[in-house]
């Protein structure tokens, strides 16, 4: 269809077959009345995030739409929202609302599919669902653009918002005439990709039926459906497969001093699975490492791991204390079946010289022996307060120049200058607990049964599932909270 302005002589054209009441001139903004081909008024043009263009076709849902008017309401003296009138080849009206980057279809309804509880109630019921107001909105027409079927109305107009989460009936009442729409939330990408736009208006806050990020329903039966599969695979595990030791053999650490040990070969089977290797040495007070490499015979490859077993324990300040012990464990994790051997390596901490000095006194206290950490053996006549040290006790033995080795021999005769010494070392000073650790054992588990991996993603289904519960009804929360009606009490 073409209409020359009566005005400007500008043409003004629009696709489609349908009765148009009046148009505005895209050239000088007159609002013409079609019957009287004259101008009613002049119509401020639609600016600002205005994203379509009137005659601008596009697809929803496999129907095909033209863009035949534009209209920008506004509400106070900075709340704007875009209406978008669409019609279709058959000639159906559909709408699409825009509003901070939130878009919503409409199509008109017959108020007799809806059902009120009473005639002052907040509540509406239209396709066997129940819609809470939202809120009662009095707004005009502030700019316009496009061809109209009917006659725009520039007065104020009161619109009343019916919610029920990402579905919408709305209520316009303008001049005496009330009109009813449903309406549905549509995402701003199908918008776009429908009429093939570049950009549209961000998001700003929540829009009164904007859906929750995730369909908390599919969500719930997809994670049931999901953990049903999971229990059904561990029962065939548990009923197929059993945990069994593969491994055991005791280490000797005078065998691997500065080498590795191969030990015997040993198969897993089963499918993937961990493999758990127990470590135990009788250290005391003491340290001890051991290196294991896991290797596959059949590709050659090896994984490697270290483990250090300590344990320590004293008194101080008349408490006893304690920490570490004698066993150690640790798993290769997913490893798949096949034949194995292991390479083992270990080491304990050797003896530390003691720090504590030895001493020997005489029965008749002319004679004093000491030892220090290192050996040396030192001599003192307690009457002469003559010492001298020695390297060990056969020095003292062929000493015949200080006169205190003949002191030595008068005094001790023929006992054993170490025995006496050692006799004589306060408890814990020359023998060290690391001398009675010899070995370590190495033991290794298959373990293709293993509730841990169930739970834990049972758990995790769970408190996904318990946080999309709450972040819903957070999200509804905040999306009614500038509603003067409602559901939720705010603090």
């Amino acid at each position: 269809m073409h209409y020359v302005c009566p005005l400007c002589k500008s043409g003004n054209e629009i696709n489609g077959d349908f009765n148009i009441t009046e148009y505005i001139c895209s050239s000088c903004s007159h609002l013409i009345d079609i019957q009287k081909n004259t101008s009613t008024k002049v119509v401020k043009k639609p600016t600002g995030n205005v994203v379509l263009k009137v005659g601008q076709q596009g697809v929803i849902d496999d129907v095909e739409y033209t863009v035949t008017g534009i209209v920008i309401r506004k509400y106070g003296n900075r709340i704007f929202w875009r209406e978008y009138y669409l019609k279709d080849k058959k000639g159906e009206d559909a709408f699409l609302s825009e509003s901070d980057g939130h878009w919503v279809l409409l199509h008109a309804i017959n108020e007799m599919d809806i059902k009120r509880r009473s005639r002052n109630s907040t509540i509406l019921e239209f396709g066997m669902r129940s819609f809470r107001r939202y809120e009662t909105t009095e707004c005009h027409i502030d700019a316009a653009a496009g061809f109209f079927e009917d006659r725009l109305d520039f007065g104020l107009s009161t619109y009343r918002e019916y919610v029920n989460g990402s579905r919408m009936v709305s209520e316009e009442k303008s001049s005496g005439f009330t009109q009813y729409f449903s309406g549905t939330h549509i995402s701003k990408y199908r918008v776009k990709n429908a009429f093939g736009i570049q950009s549209l208006p961000n998001y700003s806050g929540i829009g009164i039926v904007q859906p929750f990020y995730l369909n908390f329903r599919q969500t719930v039966n997809i994670m049931g459906a999901a953990a049903l599969v999971i229990c059904l695979i561990q029962l065939y595990v548990l009923i197929s497969r059993t945990n069994r030791s593969v491994f055991e053999q005791e280490i000797h650490f005078a065998d691997v001093r500065n080498k590795e040990m191969v030990s015997k070969s040993f198969e897993l089977s089963g499918g993937w699975a961990p493999l758990k290797v127990e470590l135990s040495s009788n250290v005391n007070n003491s340290w001890a490492n051991v290196g294991i490499g896991l290797v596959n015979e059949t590709t050659s490859e090896t994984v490697f791991a270290s483990k250090d077993i300590e344990e320590y324990h004293g008194y101080e300040d008349g408490e006893s204390w304690s920490e570490g012990g004698q066993n150690e464990s640790f798993s290769f994790c997913g490893v798949p079946s096949g034949k194995y051997h292991f390479l083992i390596s270990a080491e304990r901490q050797e003896a530390v010289p003691s720090t504590t000095t030895s001493t020997y006194l005489s029965p008749d206290g002319n004679l004093s022996l000491s030892r220090d950490q290192y050996g040396t053996i030192s001599v003192t006549d307690n009457q002469t307060q003559l010492t001298t040290a020695f390297g060990d006790a056969e020095m003292i033995r062929k000493d015949s120049l200080s006169g205190l080795g003949r002191l030595v021999r008068t005094t001790l005769g023929k006992r054993d200058i170490d025995s006496l010494l050692t006799a004589n070392t306060p408890p814990g000073s020359t023998a060290d607990a690391s001398y009675e650790n010899t070995s370590v054992k190495v033991s290794a588990e298959w373990l293709p049964v293993s509730l841990r991996n169930l739970i834990f993603v049972l758990l995790f289904m769970a408190c996904f599932i318990a946080a999309c519960f709450f972040g819903r009804r957070m999200f509804e929360r905040s999306k009614w909270y500038n509603s003067s009606n409602s559901p939720y009490t705010y603090s």
